[in-house]
């Protein structure tokens, strides 16, 4: 349930983390991981590779969502789920279907941080208490930032995803800070900006496209940053108060 009153701002003492599209690109990732995926089906499961392109896949998976939509909190199982019916359809042994999980996770966690995450990380953990709040797959500790975390959450251990109010008081509470004294940082609008002030938390969304979508959208975002430059600018100025 959305909070209907939240204190007066605060010197915050938290701040957590959107991952995907936050602090590194995904899109080229995962369309790489596909790809890597896609051969690896031709060599282990052709049948499956012949009858189903990437795009079929990805078409399938959609159409789960919008059947199962409890699926977004758990991304990977959504594409298991794509690949059973496949190799079900294409008359291949589903046994090799968690090997092909495992492959693609594997590609999928070879993502690049934005140039200035590394630094803005750095600053914070000097000054805050640093978590993660995702409804993706990402591993941080495969991937080389989990030093910068207190807490990760995920939606797919959690078992409840963004925008629920839930998943960002667990990560609040995971860190001994009320809502109110944490601030989330995400690129998308609802899951993030919206779920999080639910949650009684400040959100500030991560807007490296440029975009204007909030002002269509009716949403009011605590602060709009291109950039960690600018996001370390604005925590500043509220470490300040």
């Amino acid at each position: 349930m959305p909070m209907t009153s939240v204190p007066a701002p605060v010197p915050p003492k938290a701040i957590l983390f959107d991952l995907d599209d936050t602090l590194w690109p995904i899109a080229p990732v995962i369309a790489a991981a596909e790809i890597l995926l896609h051969d690896w089906l031709a060599t282990h499961a052709p049948r499956v590779a012949q009858q189903f392109s990437i795009e079929a896949l990805r078409r399938h998976r959609l159409e789960l969502l919008d059947e199962q939509p409890h699926f977004h909190g758990n991304l990977i199982e959504l594409r298991r789920a794509g690949l059973l019916t496949a190799f079900a359809a294409a008359g291949e042994d589903a046994v090799l279907v968690d090997e092909a999980v495992r492959q693609f996770l594997a590609a999928r966690n070879r993502v690049t941080p934005y140039d200035d995450v590394l630094p803005g990380l750095a600053w914070m953990r000097q000054r805050l208490l640093v978590g993660s709040i995702s409804n993706g797959n990402a591993d941080l500790e495969i991937i080389g930032l989990a030093q910068h975390f207190r807490i990760s959450i995920a939606a797919s251990e959690f078992g409840v995803a963004k925008p629920d109010a839930s998943i960002f008081l667990a990560g609040c509470q995971a860190l001994g800070v009320a809502p109110h004294e944490a601030v989330y940082v995400g690129d998308d609008l609802y899951f993030d900006v919206t779920g999080a002030q639910d949650a009684g938390m400040r959100a500030v969304w991560m807007n490296r496209r440029g975009s204007d979508a909030h002002l269509a959208a009716g949403v009011r975002p605590d602060a709009i940053c291109a950039n960690f430059d600018e996001l370390l600018l604005w925590l500043q100025a509220q470490l300040e108060e």
